[in-house]
Parts: C-alpha cells; structure tokens; sequence
C-alpha cells in the first residue's frame, strides 16, 4: 500500500501584541478600561504576550498569562527574548515573528506639515482600501496594509482597524484604530464625529473624553507626546 505524504501549508496571520509594562497594576486597569469601553475586540483574535519590556521572572509568567485570561483574552504565543526557554504549561515561545511596527522618530515641524499635505494628497489604490457600502454594528474592518476609506456612514458597535489613517465621509458611530499596527503618524478624518473611541497607535479616547464641542463635528485625529488629539476638520 502507497502511503501519502502530508501536506503542509505555510499561513500567515496578523497578530495584536499586548505588551506589559510597570507598575502592573495600572497596566491592567488600563487594559480593563479598553475592554470595557471596546468589548469583544479581542474575541477570537490571536494575540502575542510581549514580555520584553517587563521581564517577569520565568515563574511568575504563568500567573499574568492567567490574569489576562480572565479578561476573555486567550495568549496563543510568548515573545520572551530574555528567556532560554518556557514550560509546557504556557503558550509557546515566538521566534522569527516580524514585527509591522514602525520605529519611532522625532517629529519636526516640517516633518509634520509634510505629514499634513500628505494626508491632503491622493491616496495610492494599492495601499487602500475603499469601502462603498455603510460598515454594519457588529462589523469589522480589518486592513493591516494601508488606509481605509468608507464611503458612506459607521454605525454604533461596529470597527474600523486600519495600518495607515481611517476616512470616513458620513458619521463615525463606532470605534476606529488608526495606525493599529504601529504607525504613529496615521490620523482619523470624519465629516461627522459621533464615535464610541478613536484610536492611534493604541493611544485612545473615548466618547466620555472627548470635548462636547467635537460631538457632531468634522474632525481630524493624531498623536501628539503619546496622547490623542482631536481637532476641527477645517
């Protein structure tokens, strides 16, 4: 009897990074505030626990993998650069992972009027992705590679995840992540500003913190010194 090989196929996957830092304590209370102000936006995505700033010790890793889990949120890998090795209890250790984050620089004025211009200019079709149709509560957008830009309306309950900057043309109901994979210059436009969050970069802001007068208006969002800015659309 011929026996059959076994195929094997190569799969890439986008993977969302959560990394600790101290004191953390405050880290997971900041974590529990981003749960409940986007809940469910960890259900079913992969999600990889970068050690690398906070260098727990080997024993103690088992203990945060459990409070994380607690919060619904499954650790599929590890990124421990300090450590040899893990045991057979935990999430197994990533290595090879390329990271999509890009490295932080320091932003001149130039620079950022540049940045300012750039977003005025056409956007390249193959880096964005144009959305024609309402995006749904309960829907996701996901496109790691670019901008996105929605066409019509963004209803209460749905998201928006995008590499590069989000454009939306109607009224931004639901949540938007700009620069979700580490790009720090990518902004959030709207012609009307009714959002639950706005996100850069995993720098966010929530409805409750924004200021009243942005509520209903067209706005631009960036980062400035690690915090989100919210603006005019002039």
């Amino acid at each position: 009897m011929q026996n059959k090989s076994i195929r094997f196929r190569a799969r890439s996957f986008v993977a969302f990074a959560l990394v600790p830092e101290a004191p953390l304590d405050q880290w997971l209370q900041d974590l529990d505030r981003w749960i409940e102000n986007s809940p469910g936006f960890f259900k079913g995505r992969p999600v990889v626990l970068d050690l690398n700033v906070l260098k727990p010790l080997a024993d103690e890793i088992g203990a945060l993998v459990a409070l994380i889990a607690e919060r619904g949120i499954r650790t599929y890998a590890i990124e421990a650069d300090y450590i040899d090795s893990l045991g057979d209890e935990l999430p197994p250790k990533l290595a090879g992972a390329r990271k999509t984050m890009i490295e932080e620089e320091q932003v001149d004025a130039e620079a950022l009027a540049k940045a300012e211009e750039a977003a005025k200019a056409p956007l390249s079709p193959s880096n964005t992705l144009i959305v024609e149709q309402p995006v749904r509560s309960g829907q996701s957008i996901v496109h790691p590679h670019g901008d996105v830009i929605v066409m019509g309306s963004a209803s209460f309950g749905s998201e928006i995840l995008a590499g590069g900057s989000i454009h939306v043309y109607g009224t931004l109901r639901g949540r938007a992540f700009a620069g979700a994979w580490g790009d720090r210059s990518a902004r959030i436009f709207c012609r009307r500003n009714e959002a639950e969050l706005l996100a850069v970069d995993g720098w966010y802001r929530t409805a409750e913190d924004m200021e009243p007068s942005m509520h209903g208006k067209a706005i631009q969002v960036h980062l400035e010194d690690n915090a989100i800015q919210v603006a005019p659309l002039n």
